[in-house]
């Protein structure tokens, strides 16, 4: 499997997707965030290829039919199935949770793809931060909710999976204010601190999430790359995105200062970090390149005791116990 060793900044999810076709194949996945010209599009369109079913999400059910339209042109013979999610919303989350759990399929990968745009000040309806909200304690709660569909997946060989997406930014930032995630403060908010919070805290729970659950999930958070999304495209975020130099006045890439990666290129982490096997005994760890690299991943979002804060304080968020 020369293909394997050879992943770098340059494989395509489509060529990792080929390389573990095996380990996919007859797995259902299910991923968060799935619109056209997305990172998580793309991941659900190769998986799509190899896999039993494949379930998108998406707070806009039309949209969720153009990416499912999309898939199935490339793939006639995907099964997809479409799932309305809204992560800023907990009873948004408990209302998706409960629908996929009447799925008769266990759920072998969640991946937690979705994220919410670097945008002003906002609160979701239960108060909270809207990038927290959308990129963290949502999430926790879907996996939460989910726990049980994917412990039905496990077997002798195979072990359940769960995918954070990250970034290399959450080293940018001085990693998780633990007093405005239950008390958001519009003075104290700055937003690109604030989504480097939130990519902080995907790593603290993919490593917590694995330590409690003592080898029943596996767990593993990764940086996708610096991709030009439809999420880099909003108009709240453009601005955001021009005062950190990565856009430039006209609102493309700034390639001279970053180094960018294609939305095929940028997907290709999220397939290894769902699929390889060799990774199999490095729970909790982070991926970059389609790789391992836990040694860039900052103190403040690598310390067992900043993990467990975290998990205690999104327990009295959603107002439930994750245990095993």
């Amino acid at each position: 499997m020369s293909t394997v060793t050879a992943f770098s900044s340059t494989t395509t999810a489509d060529e990792v997707a080929t390389a573990f076709a095996q380990e996919i194949k007859g797995k259902n996945v299910l991923i968060t965030g799935t619109s056209l010209n997305g990172i998580g599009f793309e991941t659900a369109r190769v998986i799509a290829k190899h896999a039993n079913l494949v379930i998108i999400t998406g707070y806009n059910d039309e949209r969720l039919k153009l990416s499912e339209a999309a898939i199935k042109k490339d793939v006639p013979g995907a099964h997809i199935r479409r799932l309305t999610l809204d992560l800023s919303s907990l009873a948004g989350v408990r209302k998706a949770a409960a629908e996929v759990n009447t799925y008769s399929e266990p759920i072998h990968v969640l991946i937690h793809n979705a994220a919410a745009a670097i945008a002003p000040f906002k609160l979701t309806v239960d108060g909270l931060e809207n990038q927290i909200a959308t990129d963290h304690v949502g999430p926790f709660l879907f996996t939460k909710l989910l726990a049980q569909k994917l412990l039905a997946a496990t077997t002798a060989s195979y072990t359940p999976r769960v995918v954070f997406l990250s970034s290399v930014a959450h080293a940018f930032g001085p990693g998780v204010n633990f007093d405005t995630i239950e008390h958001p403060s519009p003075e104290k908010y700055d937003t690109s601190i604030a989504y480097f919070e939130a990519k902080a805290t995907s790593i603290l729970t993919a490593i917590e999430l694995s330590k409690r659950s003592k080898g029943a999930i596996n767990a593993y958070s990764l940086h996708p790359g610096i991709i030009f999304t439809n999420i880099s495209q909003k108009e709240e975020t453009v601005p955001e995105l021009q005062a950190l130099g990565m856009l430039g006045p006209d609102g493309l890439p700034n390639k001279e200062k970053f180094q960018w990666k294609t939305i095929p290129q940028g997907a290709a982490t999220t397939v290894v970090a769902a699929f390889d096997p060799r990774i199999s005994d490095k729970p909790g760890s982070y991926l970059d390149d389609s790789q391992v690299a836990n040694e860039a991943v900052a103190p403040h979002s690598s310390d067992p005791v900043n993990a467990e804060r975290l998990w205690t304080i999104t327990e009295r968020i959603i107002g439930e116990k994750f245990e095993f």
